[in-house]
């Protein structure tokens, strides 16, 4: 059993995926883009791919196939991207080195510390705080404070 519990991804063929139209589908890309990314939506943990569905005037099975097809993954893996990606540049930035890991998480959209380190593990195969200590070790001339428990 891999730890926190991360399972291999099985490929599944939905056909759906292959009834969009490819130009709607890059439109779609691209919106979607636009909301999670530069509107930074992917920090708010309410915010769903049924929201996102309603924001754009769609459906959630189209936000889904775009997803799927465009980007390879699921909105979940999408969204968890964008979190563990800020969540790396906060961990390493001196401006935030007291903060705690559920801070940190909770400042980057995961509903709880857990989900964080299992997706933080998962992209990065190593947990947020050795991810931090690992930094630390690279760059000691960053080091603020060590005697906190982060």
């Amino acid at each position: 059993m891999a730890k926190y519990n991360i399972t291999e991804k099985k490929e599944k063929e939905a056909a759906y995926r292959s009834l969009v139209n490819p130009r709607l589908m890059d439109e779609m890309k691209e919106k979607i883009l636009n909301i999670i990314v530069m509107q930074k939506k992917y920090k708010d943990k309410d915010y769903s791919a049924k929201k996102l569905a309603e924001d754009l005037g769609t459906n959630t099975r189209y936000i889904s196939a775009v997803v799927n097809v465009r980007f390879h993954m699921n909105y979940t893996s999408f969204v968890n991207k964008f979190r563990i990606e800020e969540a790396m540049a906060i961990l390493v930035d001196r401006r935030y080195q007291d903060l705690r890991m559920e801070e940190v998480s909770d400042m980057v959209g995961f509903a709880n510390r857990q989900s964080f380190y299992a997706s933080f593990y998962k992209i990065m195969n190593m947990t947020p705080r050795e991810y931090r200590l690992k930094h630390l070790a690279q760059h000691p001339s960053e080091r603020v404070r060590s005697d906190k428990k982060r």
